[in-house]
């Protein structure tokens, strides 16, 4: 299928696909006339690619998971857990970092609350 039809199939702009490609997560091949010509399963790969990434692991880590990819899910490879498992610490110390700015910012709307604003000046 050629690049207008994968994005048609996947709802991902062709601008998008063709940097999937640069970044080595999806291959095709070039026709006589130069167009790009993907594989039957390449909306299987895209929708695999944006679930990966919609789970927050960079295309490094996905273009590592990609080869043991099946139509179901990741399957076990000497080095897709550790990936998985790096990609789960990073959105650990995500959540811990947004729930200290998240107190943070709770402390200051308690203040506001105990001393709201006068107009004739501070309480």
């Amino acid at each position: 299928m050629l690049i207008g039809e994968l994005a048609n199939i996947t709802g991902v702009s062709t601008r998008l696909l063709r940097y999937y490609e640069e970044q080595g997560l999806l291959s095709a091949r070039r026709d006589g006339n130069g167009y790009r010509v993907y594989a039957d399963d390449a909306p299987q790969r895209v929708h695999r690619i944006r679930e990966l990434l919609a789970a927050g692991l960079p295309t490094s880590a996905i273009r590592e998971l990609l080869p043991c990819a099946t139509a179901t899910g990741l399957q076990h490879c000497d080095h897709t857990r550790k990936i998985v498992r790096e990609g789960l610490s990073h959105l650990d110390a995500q959540i811990a970092e947004l729930t200290r700015r998240r107190t943070l910012l709770a402390r200051q709307d308690e203040q506001l609350v105990a001393a709201p604003y006068r107009s004739d000046g501070p309480a």
